[in-house]
């Protein structure tokens, strides 16, 4: 089988994948549990990306961005570097798709994902935590105030 034929089936197999795990997660709440969260209670960079991706399957931007904006800093540099990955398997090039940025970038990157981590837990920065927890957390203070619950 062609290289490029196997790029598309595992394209397509991982947007079907996607759809099918979107259905069961929405139907059943079944989620992917942060086992960083559970264990220290504290968010970690990644938190909130899988319904930041079901958010804009479902065409909702603002929200996506609200689940998790990392995604959104980081996510044209991974565009670049999975498609510079893809052509080079395709091309069968003995070559390393990291070379595409300088190692400056990707020490960038990660300071950035660090930075996130770490304000996102800071009280002056909770808007940067998944909306759902701040929901959450906000119906819980609002319990106290049953008047101007908005559930």
């Amino acid at each position: 089988m062609k290289r490029k034929n196997k790029v598309l089936i595992i394209t397509l197999i991982t947007i079907i994948i996607t759809l099918i795990y979107k259905y069961i997660n929405k139907k059943y709440s079944i989620g992917i549990p942060c086992i960083f969260h559970k264990i220290t209670g504290l968010y970690c960079p990644g938190c909130g990306i899988t319904r930041a991706i079901f958010y804009l399957i479902d065409l909702k931007p603002k929200k996506a961005i609200q689940s998790n904006l990392l995604i959104f800093i980081l996510s044209p540099f991974l565009i670049i570097y999975i498609m510079n990955y893809i052509k080079i398997y395709v091309q069968n090039k003995n070559e390393d798709p990291s070379k595409i940025f300088p190692k400056t970038i990707w020490y960038i990157l990660l300071i950035i994902t660090i930075t996130f981590g770490i304000i996102r837990n800071i009280d002056y920065f909770s808007w940067l935590r998944p909306i759902w927890i701040i929901f959450f957390i906000s119906q819980k203070i609002l319990n106290y105030f049953p008047k101007y619950s908005i559930i």
